[in-house]
């Protein structure tokens, strides 16, 4: 696979390739946005459509379950066909697809679209990583640039909710899907104008049955993995998908294993720095994900914050990673970028210890600020971290390391759901024990729930357990948090020794 001269070399002195990432930057924050921006909004567009439970999840589910799906095969789509070809065909699709959900007339309309949606964004995100990596060759100038496209990914999921509540005041519920219409318009005047085309030097086929065996080996473990922790099915029934998953992702690897030209190069797994590295983004997406969730859940159900008032309490976490990694770039001009990330796995590791000290008295100040600092600490590793994922690969390479790095970030958000959901969960069940009704002791929504058929002294009663037994499972989440963010920064002292014993430092 080559690229020419005159399309990827763009002059370091000119502002072009600044150009360029601010185009690439619109799609990196619309599919970060559209992940979170449609929780405000299920109630009203629920009563509109008539969407049953069930049809609720999927139609919140149907986005994400698509992304993670296919974005290992679009980022090796984008390796053969071009990256700026996929890019410019998956915004309009995006587009096209949003205008759909906007005017949907019934759920199953609404949950199709929204599947077309994750197939369009699932192209969006390896092809604008990899067009960074294409685009800015110098190695301080591509981590600027790496930062500012972690940023947009941050701080668009830390702001979904907050601008779809926004949006809701004056609008109907559809217009949380419009905002990619103006975003693809830019993008696709803009995009053949600035952006440079990595074209291979000829089209290989694509390798539809591994497509087929990562579609049916991802999607059954995110499905289960939300079904055991959330509670969203039968328990039967999530073991029985993971189980599924598991078979057909080994059935996967072993395709990969024995081609010649695989879908998925799992021989990039054998540079230890790489593998490192993308264990642990992935374990930083865990934690991160599984904190938001108990913490969102305190605000509402402990604190009595509506949605978008507990949104707004969350944002300082989003805008703090925002500031930790944007000023990344700034921050390894003076200090080692091993120092940097080091530095602030164990900054998130105190700011995940002030969480354990929540106790629900003191309002949402402990909250916001155990989180703020999280993400304030958590910048330099998204910032460098992909970075240094994508640049440990040839250049040809770039979108199939792109689109692990995105796989792993999902799964790993995934994976904190679970993991972390069900030690909160456990926590809780454990000291309601004897407590109320089955419903109050599986979750606090149900202990709510139930107090509202009691009498005022009882009714006190039972929320005062409830709340504090919900408090003590965010405060075990918080201290298993702390402990990983430990173990992420001797992770992270793991790859940089490797690098520099690999590079003969």
């Amino acid at each position: 696979m080559s690229v020419t001269t005159a399309e990827t070399d763009l002059p370091r002195t000119t502002a072009r390739p600044w150009l360029a990432l601010a185009v690439l930057a619109l799609p990196t924050l619309l599919v970060a946005l559209d992940a979170n921006v449609l929780f405000l909004a299920l109630p009203e567009l629920t009563a509109d459509l008539g969407a049953s439970s069930v049809q609720q999840l999927w139609i919140t589910d149907a986005y994400g379950f698509m992304v993670a799906g296919l974005v290992i095969t679009m980022g090796t789509v984008g390796d053969r066909i071009g990256r700026r070809k996929l890019l410019m065909a998956g915004m309009a699709v995006f587009a096209l697809a949003s205008l759909v959900c906007a005017w949907a007339t019934s759920p199953i309309m609404l949950i199709a679209a929204r599947g077309v949606q994750g197939i369009a964004g699932a192209t969006l995100m390896p092809s604008t990583l990899a067009l960074i990596t294409n685009i800015f060759r110098d190695d301080k100038q591509r981590g600027k640039a790496i930062s500012i496209w972690a940023t947009c990914t941050f701080t668009g999921a830390a702001l979904g909710p907050v601008l779809g509540g926004v949006l809701l005041a004056p609008f109907w519920w559809g217009a949380v899907f419009l905002l990619a219409v103006p975003v693809a318009a830019v993008v696709l005047i803009a995009g053949p104008v600035l952006l440079p085309e990595f074209r291979p030097e000829q089209s290989r086929s694509l390798d539809l049955t591994s497509v087929v065996l990562s579609l049916l080996g991802i999607l059954p473990v995110v499905y289960a993995i939300k079904v055991l922790s959330l509670g969203t099915g039968s328990t039967l029934t999530g073991v029985v998908s993971l189980v599924v998953g598991l078979l057909f992702g080994t059935v996967f690897v072993r395709r990969q294993l024995k081609g010649d030209d695989p879908l998925l190069d799992l021989r990039l797994f054998a540079n230890s720095s790489f593998t490192v590295m993308l264990t642990a983004l992935a374990l930083a997406g865990m934690v991160l994900a599984g904190t938001a969730l108990n913490v969102t859940q305190l605000l509402q159900t402990v604190l009595g914050y509506t949605p978008l008032a507990s949104a707004l309490w969350f944002v300082p976490m989003g805008l703090c990673m925002a500031v930790g990694t944007m000023s990344t770039p700034a921050l390894i001009r003076s200090i080692q970028p091993r120092t940097a990330i080091i530095g602030g796995m164990f900054l998130s590791a105190i700011g995940a210890a002030v969480l354990i000290l929540v106790n629900g008295d003191r309002g949402p100040w402990p909250i916001v600020l155990g989180t703020a600092v999280i993400g304030l600490g958590a910048g330099p590793m998204f910032a460098l971290g992909i970075g240094l994922v994508v640049g440990s690969v040839p250049p040809e390479r770039a979108g199939s390391a792109a689109s692990m790095a995105e796989t792993a970030n999902y799964l790993g958000g995934a994976l904190g759901l679970a993991v972390l959901g069900t030690i909160g969960s456990a926590v809780y069940t454990s000291e309601m024990s004897g407590v109320g009704s089955e419903q109050a002791r599986e979750t606090v929504a149900g202990a709510a729930a139930e107090a509202t058929k009691l009498g005022a002294d009882a009714s006190a009663a039972l929320l005062k357990t409830a709340h504090a037994a919900f408090v003590s499972g965010l405060n075990a989440v918080a201290a298993v948090s702390s402990a990983v963010f430990v173990v992420l920064a001797v992770l992270a002292g793991i790859y940089f020794q490797r690098a520099a014993r690999n590079s003969g430092q």
